[in-house]
């Protein structure tokens, strides 16, 4: 006797017993695949009015999603972040109210669209089983016409077409919910407006040495020698110092008036003394190295190299532009002044870039 034959029927699964209580065995001594239970319909498949209930039920959850979001961009702008900003909020504890307000709009938005299409399955959409059986990979043309069949059939029992509430107001929270990334994306930084086309140099603004804080007199500036300097009202101690600096620094250079191949250059120069910005025009970084017979200053970042007796133009490298030069003479007391401000953009180009 095996010890199937000694299997007692309390240890028989539930599926495998009759009507009668007792195993449907098959002649080959294997249990009999008891199929699926009874198809139960849903309250909403057989009455209308409580499909019409679950539709408005639906709908709410998207009209929910959709006013989140709008608490979400509101929050956004009344809130003020910053340390000094914050509330207590039982049990959390000391939070900002920004980040509060925005974690539980945005969630709210995401959770309730969830939570609407989960329940418009579970009320509206077809709910019947079908079996399937297995077949080759590459389906045959009747099998992939079923597909289709199936899929048109599957949208119409969804009544994504004949339920216009919910397809609307789906649709609606859907298109909203991207409104919070954008609002996101938007504050990464302030737009820069006019801010890349301008700097701090105005017309009768002294030069100051970078190193010393003085202001900077022709004479102190000597044929082969390099000097960096800055706009006279900035200081290191300034809350923007950084910003400005990135912009307004300046390296000065003296060459001999026969040295200096282009016109223009030389007339804004003062006595051979020019002033060209210090930031090189490929990504921004500040240009220190200076070859004294050759007149051309290095970028260390990328080799970019710029000829300072030619306008300070592009000799090699990746540079897409000259450095721009600023017009300089001097004061009654014989400091180095600004004429007039950078008449191009400093720094590296980019796409709205004025020339």
């Amino acid at each position: 006797m095996t010890s199937q034959d000694n299997m007692s029927e309390e240890h028989l699964p539930e599926a495998a017993h009759g009507h009668g209580g007792g195993p449907v065995v098959s002649k080959d001594g294997y249990f009999a695949d008891p199929g699926l239970p009874p198809h139960e319909h849903r309250r909403t498949d057989i009455d209308e009015k409580a499909a019409r209930r679950a539709e408005r039920q639906v709908a709410m959850w998207f009209l929910l999603s959709m006013l989140a979001t709008v608490g979400f961009i509101a929050s956004y702008v009344i809130f003020k972040p910053g340390p000094t900003h914050h509330v207590f909020i039982w049990p959390i504890g000391n939070v900002s109210p920004l980040n509060f307000a925005l974690g539980v709009t945005l969630g709210i938005s995401l959770f309730a669209i969830g939570a609407g299409a989960v329940h418009w399955a579970r009320t509206l959409m077809s709910d019947e089983e079908h079996i399937a059986e297995r077949h080759p990979i590459e389906a045959t043309p009747e099998v992939r016409e079923q597909v289709f069949a199936d899929f048109r059939q599957g949208s119409k029992e969804s009544g994504f077409g004949r339920r216009k509430l919910i397809r609307n107001t789906m649709i609606g929270a859907m298109a909203m919910v991207p409104l919070s990334a954008v609002v996101l994306f938007r504050d990464l930084g302030p737009l820069p407006e006019k801010k890349l086309d301008t700097t701090g140099w105005k017309a009768g603004m002294l030069l100051k040495n970078m190193n010393t804080g003085e202001p900077i007199q022709a004479s102190d500036v000597q044929v082969g020698s390099l000097t960096f300097a800055m706009p006279a009202d900035l200081s290191e101690d300034d809350e923007d110092f950084q910003e400005r600096i990135a912009k307004d620094a300046l390296m000065l250079v003296r060459l001999q008036p026969g040295d200096i191949k282009d016109k223009k250059s030389a007339d804004w120069g003062y006595h051979g003394v020019l002033a060209f910005s210090k930031i090189c025009t490929h990504v921004g970084c500040p240009i220190s190295l200076y070859e004294q017979q050759t007149h051309h200053v290095l970028c260390p970042c990328h080799q970019s190299t710029f000829d300072l007796s030619d306008g300070a133009r592009v000799i090699f490298g990746p540079a897409g532009h000259a450095l721009p030069q600023l017009q300089i003479g001097v004061d009654n007391t014989g400091n180095l002044e600004a004429l007039n401000g950078f008449t191009v953009p400093v720094g590296p180009g980019f796409w709205e870039r004025s020339e």
